[in-house]
Formats: structure tokens, C-alpha cells, sequence
């Protein structure tokens, strides 16, 4: 056993046993290496990455390879979802050197931090064009003996790369580029461009409009989603493309989401046996999956299949975001709370064997008849669509592809098919339960049970659904008691009773997300207080003073080779982005107008990258249309008891309002001192005689309180 396994991560206990002698990043490595005048070799990854695990096998297990490694170099290992300050920085740097990044990250240091070489996975001797681990140590290793002035020169090259990257790109540095941005920021913009400052009004303006060029012609009209393999399911687009049809009444910006949350349910990319989606999926039809399962994704994709149902009222999207919750409920939740972080792709050391069929082991478990039927629907075939022969179960060209999708209903056809489908698809989970599982990596991760405590309390509030609304405030609360110092700070991660790691920026954005969206699925003022008493610690800790805009990592946080700040919107919202929100929205609940200020802001930090490459910056253009929309205002005044009540919070939960404040005054003391922190409930109470009334106010406009549910219906 080397020092990992004195770890909590299950990722560095995977590599506890190796021959290398692994240290866990600190400052005792990082003596070691000055000591010993050896180079780092920094290897990141996580617990559920496929190719972390093949070079693991192929080079961390081998004796050779250990041997080099021992004898030349420091080796540490890194969790990137512990350490994602540690993986930005050095993803950066790969990408810079290669032009591409991902996992396992390979990165060989100076004793000091400072890189000279990057790049992802090497095999152990070169193949698939890619050269030999081995080679690569030992050449590395006599450079750093015969031509140290040369290594640190690339060093130092890379540094000044770093900080030249880290500079703010706002609007100032755009206007400096000339010609070049003007076109970038389209007709509109470039009218600014006689020597008046560029507003960040302006620069968003023209890159909404732009982003959405972009993704229309990044759309894959076969097949649905974006680009081509490998293809992600980058609900942050779908998010935007909902808003922009909501607020230019844009088809085809619906019709989009539409094909691609249709394709993706029907796809490989979702398990048809278990529910929840995998990562990834190799190829343009969404068939063949990267097999981990994430937190993080399957919590954005519930919550895009929500939005999807509220926009259209299909059925459909809103069964799939209750799979998912079965999913997580199921199979995702940690030992002692909370939800863990990721399945991996792998079991009995083969991706997918877990997840794929054949036909007969399917009849071993359904029978003959219904086996047939079963996999014709699903693509079961005996010449397999994986590996070896295997199938994955998929409706992609099944006689499932009749999916009544259209009309909203979900159902393939009468006679019973689907329920028959139904009880097969239950035989085959309780079978599959039954096989060697993938492992899982059971630590709790604030920032995404944040997100997954997000999408529940959505999915309580839009779907009625009590369960749901409780199972995100039991999340919260196993957070805020576990992964919260005694001073307020939020801590990283959760494992085996320990919390640790000073919160990133992502941590304090997305639960405070979550706590939003607890606080409108039940309207427990508890989830708002906490939502704005992190809100001020995260302007305390992240905020930049001189630029605008939130750092990822505190200011109270380990000194890296530079603090990094970005607002790029990838398989993840970036914390920017969703602050942006977040900020917007406690600005409307209680009308301090010291957030929307700080958001203005922040939209002039990124306002260049923005305008440079908008689509890369969906979530956060969805802010900035929702800071320049008047707000709809919606108070439903009554008791929860009375039945008038919640017949007016039916036609409030199934809309599609993302710019709306919607509240409710319950009356009596509990309103009162919901009003005192509510503004905007100030006066809209029930009738006289208890009777439920709903306020509409939009911008500074108010409507008479209506009691009808059919007259608010027309109101909103």
C-alpha cells in the first residue's frame, strides 16, 4: 500500500495498491521532489473514467513502468472532482500544448509546480499513434539531467502563456482587437465602434442573437443535438434554446430541443433497463454511450426534460424526468446522505458488460415470447450493435421510433404492448441486479448535489409532486450539517464522515441554486435565508474587486500558479453563469438592488469572450436576456389547506415562466414574516373571506387579484 490509502477518494484508493510510489498532492510531495532535484509527474483523473482505468492496468500496475517512475520522478495523483482547481489550471495547459484536454491528465512539473510537459492518456509502449509511456519517462527524465536550462525556458514560456491567459477579457481588450471583433459582434455592435466605450448591453445584444446562428448551424438534423461523435448531451444549449424561443417565438429554436431530448431518450446514451443517462455517446445517433453515469448530468438533463414539458405540455418529457428521479433514488444515493458522484463504465474490467444483452440472456429471464418482443423493440440482435456481440437496448430503429411523441401521450400503441414492455424491462433491471456491478464513487460533492437538489425541488414544484420537493430538502440539510465549517464556510466534499476542502466557486453557485428552487417548491423561508446569507460569502470569497466577476477559487484558498476565472458554459453551467442567475433572482425576491449591480458587472468582465464565440457561452446569454426582461411578478395569497389555492398553483407550476417571480403568501404570522423579507408580498393578501386570490404585476404594472383560475390563465 502506498500513501493514497490513507485517502478518502475513491479515485486515489483505486491507485492505493499500485507499485508507484503515489503521494496525494500537499507540500510534502512537492518537498520530496525539491529534495530529491526530480521532476513531478502529476497525474489527474476520476473514479468512473474509462481510459483512467486502462493506463492504470497498462502502466500505474506495471512493475516497469513503476520502476521508472519511482526512480526519476515525485508521482502524484490527483481527484479531479475534488481538486477541480488543480484540473483548471493544468487542463489549460494541456489544451494550450496540444490543442485538446480530458482524463487521465498527464502533466510533468518543476519542483516548484510550474509544467513543461502535458498531454492525456499514453499506453505503455507507443500504439494507436500515440507515443509509449515509457519512452516518454525515460526521455523526459534525461533531458531533465542534460538540459534542465532548456526544460525550465519551456517552463517559464508556459507560465507567461498562463498569466497572459488569466488576463480579463472584457470589453476594452475586444475594442483593441479591431476590425476583427467588430465583425465578430455583428453590424449592431460594430456602430459603436467610433471611440465610445462598447456597453456589455450592446455586446450581449448582438451575441444572443449570434449564439443562436451558431447552434442552428451546429445542429445535427438527422439525429438531433450538436456536431458530430463523440456527441454530448450539453443541456446548457437546450436551456438556451428554450428561452430563445420563448422570447422571440423562434420554432425552430423549440424544434431542436425537441429532436434532441426525443433522440437522446430513445438512444443507447439512455439506459432503457434502468433509467438515467450516460455521459457520453460515441457516434452522431446517440447509440453507443460512454458508459459512466454522472450526478451532474443526469440532474441537468431532468431538469432540461422539465423545462421541455412545461413548453410543449407533452407527457413525455415529464415521464422521462421521473425516470431519472427513480434513478437517483435508486441507485445514486450515498451511504450516509446526499447523492454520490458517479457510476463507472466499467464492471469485470470490460466497459458496458453491465448495461448490454443478448438475446438469449434475455429468454434466459423473459421466456420466449415476450424475449421476441422485447428485443425487437430494443435492437437486441444476435449480431449485437457493442463489443463482442452484445446489444445495447435502444428504440432508435425499433418499432418504438412510432413513439406517439407528437401528441404527448408517450404510448407506443394499444393491445397492451407497453405494459407487457414494462413488466419485461422490471425482470430485467431485478436480473441485472443480479450481475457484478460498476463501482461507484459514493463521495458527496456540494456543487453537484446542488444541482441534483435543483432538479427535485423543480420536479416537486412542476409535476406536484411532494416526494421529490422532500428528498431535495433532505439533501440540503445533509449539506449544510455536513459540509459546512461552524464559520459558515462551505466545504468540497463528503466521504466516510469527513468533509474537506475549502467550497469552490461551483459549490456556492449551485447550491445556492438548489436553495432557490427549494425555497419555491415549499416555500420554507429557511432555504432563502441560506441562499442569502451564502450569496454574501460568495461575493466575500470569489468576487474580483478591480475586474468584475467571480474567481473559482476562494480567497482564502491554496495559492495555485494562477487564480483562474471563466464563464464558459460546457457540460457544466459555469459558476458565473449560474451566479448570474442565482443573483437576478434573490434581486427580484427582495428588491436589493446591490445583486443586480454586481451582475452588471459581471457581464462586463466576459462581455469580450462572449462576443469572440457566443454559443460557447449559452447559460450566461440567458442571463443577461433575463436582466433586460421586465419581470413577471406572481403571488398566489391563501392557505396550502384550501383547495381554491391550489387549484390557482395548477396553472402557475405547468408554465413555462423562467423570467417570473412566483411567491406565495400564506397568511396570517407566517406571512407576515415572509413579507417583512419579501417585499413584493406587501399587501397581496387572500379575500376577507379566506377565499385564495393570485397577484400578476409585470415591470410596474399590476393587474386586479384574480380568483378564477380560467382569468389567470388568460393573465399569464
Amino acid at each position: 500500500m502506498n500513501r493514497l490509502a490513507a485517502c478518502k477518494s475513491p479515485y486515489l484508493l483505486q491507485h492505493a495498491e499500485n507499485p508507484v510510489d503515489w503521494y496525494p498532492w500537499g507540500d510534502e510531495a512537492f518537498r520530496r521532489a525539491k529534495e530529491k532535484d526530480k521532476p513531478v509527474f502529476l497525474s489527474i483523473g476520476y473514479s468512473a473514467c474509462h481510459w483512467c482505468h486502462v493506463m492504470a492496468r497498462e502502466s500505474f500496475e506495471d512493475p516497469e513502468v513503476a520502476e521508472v517512475l519511482n526512480r526519476n520522478y515525485v508521482a502524484v495523483k490527483v481527484d479531479r472532482e475534488e481538486r477541480p482547481d488543480i484540473d483548471n489550471v493544468y487542463q489549460a495547459v494541456c489544451m494550450g500544448l496540444t490543442g485538446q484536454g480530458g482524463w487521465p491528465l498527464t502533466v510533468i512539473t518543476t519542483p516548484d509546480k510550474r509544467p513543461f510537459f502535458a498531454g492525456t492518456y499514453f499506453p505503455k509502449t507507443a500504439r494507436y499513434g500515440r507515443p509509449g509511456l515509457l519512452e516518454l519517462l525515460k526521455e523526459i527524465a534525461r533531458r531533465w539531467t542534460q538540459d534542465r536550462d532548456g526544460i525550465l525556458d519551456i517552463a517559464e514560456n508556459i507560465m507567461n502563456s498562463i498569466r497572459q491567459a488569466a488576463r480579463p477579457r472584457g470589453a476594452e481588450s475586444v475594442l483593441g482587437r479591431g476590425a476583427e471583433a467588430a465583425r465578430a459582434l455583428g453590424a449592431e455592435a460594430a456602430r459603436a465602434w467610433g471611440g465610445e466605450e462598447l456597453s456589455a448591453a450592446d455586446l450581449s445584444e448582438a451575441a444572443f442573437h449570434e449564439a443562436y446562428q451558431e447552434l442552428e448551424t451546429a445542429f445535427d438534423e438527422r439525429h438531433g443535438g450538436f456536431g458530430h461523435a463523440p456527441k454530448f448531451p450539453a443541456p446548457a444549449n437546450l436551456s438556451f434554446l428554450l428561452r430563445y424561443h420563448r422570447v422571440t417565438g423562434e420554432s425552430r429554436a423549440l424544434s431542436m430541443v425537441e429532436k434532441t431530448l426525443v433522440a437522446m431518450r430513445r438512444g443507447g446514451i439512455y439506459d432503457q433497463v434502468g433509467f438515467g443517462f450516460h455521459r457520453y455517446s460515441t457516434d452522431r445517433k446517440w447509440l453507443v454511450p460512454h458508459f459512466e453515469k454522472m450526478l451532474y448530468d443526469n440532474a441537468l438533463l431532468a431538469l432540461a426534460y422539465l423545462e421541455a414539458y412545461q413548453a410543449t405540455g407533452k407527457e413525455f418529457y415529464a415521464r422521462v424526468a421521473r425516470e431519472v428521479f427513480t434513478y437517483l433514488a435508486r441507485d445514486m444515493r450515498a451511504p450516509d446522505g446526499g447523492f454520490a458522484a458517479s457510476q463507472d463504465a466499467d464492471s469485470e474490467g470490460k466497459e458496458g458488460k453491465f448495461y448490454t444483452w443478448t438475446p438469449d440472456e434475455v429468454r434466459e429471464v423473459l421466456g420466449e415470447e415476450d424475449a421476441d418482443l422485447f428485443c425487437r423493440y430494443f435492437g437486441i440482435t444476435s449480431e449485437g450493435n457493442f463489443e463482442t456481440g452484445r446489444s445495447i437496448p435502444n428504440l432508435l430503429a425499433s418499432e418504438a421510433g412510432n413513439l406517439e411523441i407528437a401528441g404527448g401521450s408517450g404510448h407506443m400503441d394499444g393491445d397492451g404492448v407497453e405494459e407487457r414492455l414494462a413488466r419485461a424491462r422490471e425482470r430485467l433491471l431485478n436480473a441485472r441486479a443480479r450481475r457484478v456491478h460498476p463501482g461507484r464513487d459514493d463521495k458527496v460533492l456540494t456543487a453537484w448535489n446542488g444541482l441534483a437538489v435543483a432538479a427535485l425541488a423543480r420536479g416537486g414544484r412542476v409535476l406536484a409532486e411532494a416526494s421529490y420537493a422532500e428528498a431535495a430538502a433532505r439533501t440540503v440539510d445533509f449539506i449544510l450539517e455536513t459540509l459546512r465549517r461552524p464559520d459558515g464556510r462551505l466545504l468540497a466534499r463528503y466521504r466516510e464522515g469527513e468533509g474537506k476542502f475549502p467550497a469552490y466557486l461551483d459549490d456556492y453557485a449551485f447550491l445556492i441554486w438548489g436553495l432557490i428552487e427549494v425555497w419555491e417548491a415549499t416555500f420554507e423561508a429557511a432555504y432563502l435565508r441560506v441562499a442569502l446569507d451564502l450569496a454574501r460569502a460568495q461575493l466575500d470569497l470569489f468576487w474580483d474587486r478591480e475586474r468584475g466577476g467571480f474567481f473559482f477559487t476562494g480567497a482564502d484558498a491554496e495559492e495555485l500558479l494562477v487564480r483562474t476565472k471563466d464563464a464558459q458554459d460546457g457540460a457544466l453551467p459555469s459558476g458565473n453563469s449560474v451566479s448570474a442567475h442565482n443573483l437576478l433572482r434573490l434581486a427580484s425576491l427582495t428588491g436589493e438592488e446591490e445583486w443586480r449591480e454586481k451582475v452588471h458587472a459581471l457581464f462586463q468582465a466576459f462581455s469580450g469572450e462572449v462576443a469572440a464565440h457566443p454559443s460557447g457561452f449559452p447559460f450566461l446569454l440567458t442571463a443577461w436576456k433575463l436582466s433586460e426582461t421586465p419581470p413577471t411578478e406572481v403571488v398566489i395569497a391563501g392557505s396550502w389547506e384550501r383547495e381554491d389555492t391550489r387549484r390557482l398553483w395548477d396553472v402557475v407550476r405547468g408554465r413555462f415562466m423562467p423570467e417570473a417571480v412566483i411567491l406565495h403568501n400564506p397568511g396570517g404570522d407566517r406571512g407576515k414574516a415572509l413579507s417583512a423579507l419579501l417585499p413584493a408580498l406587501t399587501g397581496k393578501d387572500a379575500a376577507a373571506d379566506g377565499h385564495a386570490l393570485a397577484y400578476v404585476c409585470k415591470g410596474l404594472s399590476c393587474q386586479e387579484p384574480v380568483a378564477d383560475p380560467m382569468k389567470l390563465e388568460r393573465l399569464l
